[in-house]
Protein backbone atom coordinates (compact mmCIF):
# COMPACT_ATOMS: atom_id res chain seq x y z
CA UNK A 1 0.00 0.00 0.00
CA UNK A 2 1.30 3.34 -0.67
CA UNK A 3 1.37 6.28 2.02
CA UNK A 4 2.42 9.25 2.97
CA UNK A 5 4.49 9.79 6.03
CA UNK A 6 6.63 13.23 7.84
CA UNK A 7 9.87 13.11 8.63
CA UNK A 8 9.79 16.85 10.10
CA UNK A 9 7.50 19.63 9.92
CA UNK A 10 8.46 20.66 6.11
CA UNK A 11 9.58 16.94 4.38
CA UNK A 12 7.20 14.45 3.51
CA UNK A 13 7.89 11.21 1.97
CA UNK A 14 5.49 8.79 -0.38
CA UNK A 15 6.61 5.08 -0.66
CA UNK A 16 5.22 1.50 -0.06
CA UNK A 17 4.41 0.37 4.03
CA UNK A 18 7.45 -1.96 5.09
CA UNK A 19 5.30 -2.08 8.60
CA UNK A 20 3.96 0.33 12.03
CA UNK A 21 5.94 0.42 14.48
CA UNK A 22 4.20 -0.07 18.23
CA UNK A 23 4.54 3.90 18.76
CA UNK A 24 2.51 5.03 15.84
CA UNK A 25 5.00 5.37 12.75
CA UNK A 26 5.08 4.02 9.84
CA UNK A 27 7.91 2.26 7.90
CA UNK A 28 8.12 3.48 4.18
CA UNK A 29 10.16 2.55 1.12
CA UNK A 30 11.32 4.40 -1.76
CA UNK A 31 13.69 2.45 -4.30
CA UNK A 32 16.08 0.88 -1.85
CA UNK A 33 15.95 3.03 1.30
CA UNK A 34 13.60 2.81 4.06
CA UNK A 35 11.95 5.71 5.98
CA UNK A 36 10.42 6.01 9.59
CA UNK A 37 7.92 9.08 10.41
CA UNK A 38 4.09 10.26 11.35
CA UNK A 39 1.24 8.95 8.84
CA UNK A 40 -0.37 11.89 7.15
CA UNK A 41 -4.18 11.46 7.92
CA UNK A 42 -6.08 9.83 4.75
CA UNK A 43 -8.78 11.95 3.74
CA UNK A 44 -11.28 10.69 1.01
CA UNK A 45 -12.81 12.31 -1.83
CA UNK A 46 -16.63 12.98 -1.57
Amino acid sequence: MLRTITLGSCVSVQGIVVKQLADGKLVVRVDERNFVGHPVAQVRAS
